[in-house]
Parts: structure tokens; C-alpha cells; sequence
């Protein structure tokens, strides 16, 4: 063994051990060597072998800080039990668990809600009063589609983080991003039509689908890199889908992300086919590494890429404010915003327009991606503590939501495991809610995005001692 190996083991034991936690930084290059008299370059041989291998994590001028690469994430699902469109029938079932939500008394896995410690509200305040002092009559007047300009140019500006070039008039303001998914949906399908999901697939969409009478068709797809594009042209030959709906960028609820070449030849396969394609990139400012991943709208060439997103993950979600960029159905998704609510509200708008002028969104930005970086490392690693022997989870390198495949061996159903949970005062999402067709009963969805404290230590042993008793 290499001296630089022998120095990776070393460490990571100590990560292992607890010396050094998920998220504390470990000493620096310098230091190292001078503790084990060894050359810079063997620590940073050292630390890049750890960081290849998920024990550490490079932050640009900052150093390397400890992580845990828990067990093995959940393999690719290259085949369903029932590869045929379906009804979508899980609104009840999102509302029931969604009350939950709101309780005080619980510690809260389930909402994939950021926790208002990690929100730039007093900038945000200071954003919306300079706009009632400058604009008095802004909250009395409507703000019809396509929106108020001035966040639209915000939100066209930002987009080419994303590699997107947008202007602000191909944008559509909506009510967060539930509406522009819907908005979406309404542009391009009917009732009867058949939409393509990746499976597991956010609630929220098929939500969507349901309320709009529209089947599923699920897809498989691989925890690491997203929607499986064979599978899905499979698909394509057999069915007549309408469309497709994904999540690109750090899926909810396993957190992948779609390679740029998986990207760009999902958007150059369906343009030749003329299917359109419903993009949801919510989480795509909340990557945990150095660069903001593209969109696949970047690769959409004749407006075929439907790009939904909103700030509600990111800077307020009680803000509800959404966007859409619907290319050739432009026309058609304002007539249905009008039609349905009219208007946006103003002030939320103006506000968000003058807290995305200067550099406070990307300050806010690289504090909260580390934080929730660090959240997934610390939950990920008491997963592999408390939870039952085999236990699996995803890997996000982005946003704060993490998948949990409980062993099947188990006979383990997340439905009763969540009841259970309830009434020791633990919230979190059971897996059957991702799928239309109730798969995922051995897995459960959880959100790191509260602040880490013993009390959320604390509910992870007791759910995974739960876990491991049927």
C-alpha cells in the first residue's frame, strides 16, 4: 500500500470513529503534513482519493470536510411489474400526510420545506419595504401574465447559471412551481393522455396529473442519474405519450442527476419524435458542488422544453413565486394563467425582483448549499448507525431530500411504519406516495432541512429502531 493510501485509511477511520463528524472540516493540507511528516503532495493525494471515494469534501477556499458514504445507494429499477399507463389516484393521501406538516410537535422528515433559519429573510423584508416605500400603490394593482418585468429580467438573467439564454418575455410568472407544472400539463395534454414519469416520481406532478384526469406511465430510473432513456424510448414505441414530465437537476424524491450528455440527447430524442417535454428544475441553485448543473431546456433548439422552477426552495416559499418557460406554447399558457387565477400578486414579484438586483441570492446560495450538504452527510451517516443492517440510501449532490430503502427482508410497509412514527412525534414521506401504482412500500423519503441538533439525532435512532422491529 501507497503512503498516501496508508494516510486515507488512517483518516478515514477517524471519520468513521467520530473524531471527525460529517461536516467538520479536518486539518488542512499544511497541517497534516507537518502531524505526520509526510509531503503536501501525499495529503492531497490522500484527500482526493477520500473525496473519490465520498469520506471527504472539497469546498473551494475553505478546505476539506469530513462526510460519511453510508452504504451502498438503491439500484437502478430497470423493469416494473406493470409497464402500462394508469389512473393516478394519491391526492388524498398527500393531503392527509401534508396536515402533518404543519404540526409543531413533531420533528418533521417529510416536508421537503426549507426551515426558515436557512431563508434570507430579513434581506427579503428589507427588499419588500424599499418597494413600499418606492412604489405605494403596488399592492392595489393586478399583475397580469406574462408578470411584472422586472423579475422577469431577474429570472432571464439567471438563467444562463443553467446554460439557458433566455429574455424576459419567455417568461411566465406563475404561483409557484405546482402551478407551472399544472400550467404545463394544461398546454400541451388532455384529459385521457398519457404522460411519462420517472418513477419514483414527485407527488406533487402526479398530483397534477390526477387533477387533470391525464394517465401515468411510469419510467424507471436510476438514483444516481435520472430518468433511464432506454427504458423510455421502449416506452415510446409502445405507447402514445403526450408528453414527458422530469426532474433533471437533484430529483425529489432520490435526488439523481441526469449526466449533460443523458440531457441533451433526451431533448434531441424527443424533438424528433415532437413530443414535448416538462422540466422541473427546483432544485437546480441548490447543487452542493461547485458549478449549478444545465437545465435541459440549454439543449432545447424549437421550444419543445417546457422549464417550471420558483424560488421556494430557495429564498421564500410562502412567497409563491413560480415561473414558466413554455416556449412554443406561450401563447397558450398565458390564456390558461388568465383564465384560471388572472393575476400574481405584486409585491412578492417586485420584492423578489429587488433581492435578485445584486449578490445577496448567490451569497445566500453558497451558505445554504453547504449547510444542507452537511445535513445529508450528518442524516446519511446516523442512517447507517441507527437504521437496520442493509438499509440503503440515495446519494444527492444536490438539494436536501434523501431516499431510504429499508431491506425487504424486513416485510417492512413505510403506510404502518409512518403511523407508528406519528405517535412517538416523527413525520416523515412513505415511499407509495412516489408511485401511482403503490410501489415503494419498503421505502421513505426524508428532508434535511431543519437544523441539525440532537433532538433530530434523536428522532432518526428512534425511527430506525421502529424500522427494524415489523
Amino acid at each position: 500500500m501507497n503512503l498516501y493510501e496508508n494516510l486515507a485509511t488512517q483518516l478515514k477511520d477517524a471519520i468513521r470513529q467520530g473524531t471527525y463528524p460529517p461536516g467538520e472540516k479536518v486539518p488542512s493540507v499544511r497541517r497534516l503534513s507537518a502531524q505526520q511528516r509526510v509531503s503536501q503532495a501525499t495529503v492531497v493525494a490522500a484527500y482526493r482519493l477520500l473525496e473519490s471515494h465520498g469520506w471527504l469534501e472539497a469546498r473551494p477556499q475553505s478546505g476539506f470536510f469530513a462526510r460519511h458514504p453510508e452504504s451502498a445507494p438503491p439500484p437502478a429499477r430497470t423493469s416494473a411489474a406493470n409497464d402500462g399507463p394508469c389512473a393516478v389516484d394519491v391526492t388524498e393521501l398527500a393531503v392527509r400526510l401534508s396536515r402533518n406538516t404543519q404540526r409543531k410537535d413533531l420533528v418533521s422528515f417529510g416536508a421537503a420545506v426549507p426551515h426558515p433559519d436557512y431563508l434570507p429573510l430579513k434581506d427579503l423584508r428589507a427588499s419588500l419595504n424599499r418597494c413600499l416605500r418606492g412604489q405605494a400603490d403596488a399592492g392595489s394593482r393586478y399583475s397580469f401574465p406574462p408578470g411584472e418585468e422586472a423579475l422577469r429580467l431577474r429570472i432571464a438573467r439567471r438563467a444562463a447559471e443553467s446554460g439557458c439564454h433566455l429574455g424576459p418575455d419567455d417568461i411566465v410568472i406563475t404561483d409557484g412551481c405546482q402551478e407551472a407544472l399544472n400550467l404545463a400539463l394544461r398546454a400541451v395534454a388532455r384529459p385521457g393522455d398519457i404522460i411519462a414519469i420517472e418513477t419514483p416520481a414527485f407527488f406533487g406532478t402526479l398530483q397534477a396529473i390526477e387533477s387533470l384526469g391525464m394517465q401515468a406511465l411510469e419510467i424507471p430510473s436510476d438514483p444516481a442519474t435520472g430518468l433511464s432513456l432506454d427504458a423510455l424510448i421502449l416506452a415510446l414505441d409502445r405507447w402514445p405519450v403526450k408528453a414527458v414530465v422530469t426532474v433533471s437537476n437533484f430529483s425529489n424524491p432520490t435526488g439523481s442527476l441526469m449526466p449533460d450528455a443523458s440531457k441533451a440527447r433526451l431533448a434531441k430524442l424527443l424533438a424528433a419524435r415532437d413530443i414535448p417535454l416538462i422540466e422541473d428544475d427546483i432544485y437546480g441553485d441548490l447543487v452542493h458542488g461547485r458549478e449549478r448543473p444545465r437545465a435541459i431546456k440549454a439543449y432545447d433548439r424549437e421550444g419543445r422544453v417546457l422549464l417550471c422552477s420558483s424560488f421556494s426552495k430557495t429564498i421564500a416559499p410562502g412567497y409563491r413565486v413560480g415561473w414558466i418557460v413554455p416556449g412554443r406554447w406561450r401563447q397558450a399558457v398565458e390564456h390558461l394563467k388568465y383564465v384560471g387565477t388572472m393575476a400574481n400578486a405584486t409585491l412578492p414579484q417586485l420584492a423578489m425582483a429587488d433581492y435578485l438586483a445584486d449578490s445577496r441570492y448567490e451569497r445566500h446560495l453558497l451558505r445554504v448549499r453547504r449547510t444542507y450538504a452537511d445535513n445529508l452527510a450528518r442524516m446519511q451517516a446516523a442512517i447507517s448507525r441507527y437504521f437496520p443492517s442493509g438499509t440503503r440510501t440515495s446519494h444527492p449532490l444536490g438539494g436536501f431530500v434523501l431516499w431510504v430503502e429499508l431491506p425487504e427482508a424486513l416485510g417492512m410497509d413505510t403506510m404502518v411504519l409512518h403511523e407508528r412514527a406519528l405517535a412517538a412525534g416523527i413525520s416523515f414521506t412513505p415511499g407509495r406516495l412516489f408511485s401511482p401504482q403503490g410501489r415503494y412500500g419498503n421505502c421513505l423519503r426524508l428532508a434535511a432541512a431543519m437544523p441539525w441538533d440532537s433532538r433530530v439525532e434523536g428522532a432518526l435512532a428512534v425511527l430506525g429502531g421502529m424500522a427494524a422491529r415489523r
